[in-house]
């Protein structure tokens, strides 16, 4: 009976540790756990840690939550032209918020990406491909792709699962026919050729403007030193008329105030005269000149010369008429 007892408790205990053992489950940081029963949903969601379940009938999904790289690989794609083309691979970024991981899961199950991304992936690059061609898609609207393939997939998704974002879209460069990728390298290198061509034209064309900005420059200085120099004597010459035309001015003030004072002293002088040489001053003179003459003559006929009368003619020329005529030369001379 203690045996039996004893395998029963071992039993149990059996039991209880492959019913531990099968639901107790981990969580880990970054994603969220959905459960199953049945196969159906429920509505139970579970983050990081360490959670119980009922085993063999309840099952989990981790989902992440955080960002993550989904990548499609070998798409193929046909142009407008009818070449099939290959994309080796294509990285779609993106992240499911927390809150939407039930919604979400319930609509695209738990591998959501495969619809919403990874089939959205080749309908839109398909789509694309179908309306250009072979040189839009491999090199002038190569750059486009992964923006519009971005705006494609968030517009739909927006819409489908609002909890997912696209962040970021990573395109490689198409897979083409041999043949046809030789071409487009022969292409590139003319293009190169080209660009080369038009680089080297610029250079020489910017040397040459560099070149005629500085003849320019130099010229204008030029012309600004010359019309200095030219100024500087115009200047120059300005100031000689000016001192000439200041020393004419002082010599003819100086030629006037002389003339003007010989005036002044001929005038004075002749009215100096004509109140000096009266007719008593003049008899004085005469009779002075003559009391110094060495010779004397006595008798009763002495010349007539020698003795005044009230008859006597008056001199041919008295010292007035000598000092008038000088008063008349010094007038004309002020006139001259």
């Amino acid at each position: 009976m203690a045996a039996n007892m004893g395998a029963v408790i071992l039993i149990a205990a059996a039991a209880l540790g492959v019913f531990v053992n099968f639901s107790v489950h981990k969580i880990e940081e970054g994603h969220v756990a959905v459960y199953y029963r049945g196969g159906a949903l429920l509505q139970e969601t579970c983050g990081p840690g360490y959670h119980m379940m009922f085993p063999f009938l309840t099952t989990f999904r981790s989902v992440q939550v955080t960002l993550q790289t989904d990548e499609v690989k070998n798409v193929p794609c046909g142009t407008s032209g009818g070449v099939m083309i290959y994309f080796d691979r294509i990285e779609v970024v993106n992240i499911l918020r927390s809150d939407s991981v039930h919604e979400t899961v319930k609509n695209y199950t738990a591998d959501y990406d495969k619809t919403l991304i990874f089939n959205k992936v080749h309908h839109e690059l398909n789509q694309f491909c179908s309306v250009h061609n072979l040189q839009d898609v491999y090199i002038t609207l190569f750059d486009q792709i992964d923006e519009n393939l971005k705006t494609a997939l968030q517009k739909d998704l927006t819409v489908m699962a609002p909890g997912l974002y696209v962040q970021a879209v990573r395109v490689t460069k198409p897979k083409i026919p041999e043949a046809i990728r030789k071409n487009f390298e022969l292409m590139e290198g003319e293009k190169t050729k080209l660009l080369i061509a038009e680089q080297r034209q610029k250079v020489v064309e910017k040397e040459a403007e560099t070149e005629r900005k500085r003849a320019l420059i130099e010229a204008e200085k030029m012309s600004q030193v010359a019309r200095i120099q030219f100024d500087q004597k115009i200047m120059e010459k300005e100031s000689l008329k000016k001192m000439s035309e200041i020393e004419d001015s002082a010599h003819v003030a100086s030629m006037k105030a002389k003339a003007d004072a010989d005036f002044y002293t001929a005038d004075r002088l002749a009215t100096s005269n004509n109140l000096l040489l009266t007719p008593q001053y003049l008899q004085l003179m005469r009779y002075q000149s003559i009391s110094s003459n060495s010779k004397l003559y006595f008798g009763k006929d002495l010349p007539s010369m020698f003795i005044e009368t009230k008859s006597m003619d008056p001199l041919p020329m008295t010292a007035t008429d000598s000092g008038n005529k000088k008063l008349e030369d010094v007038r004309s001379f002020s006139k001259i």
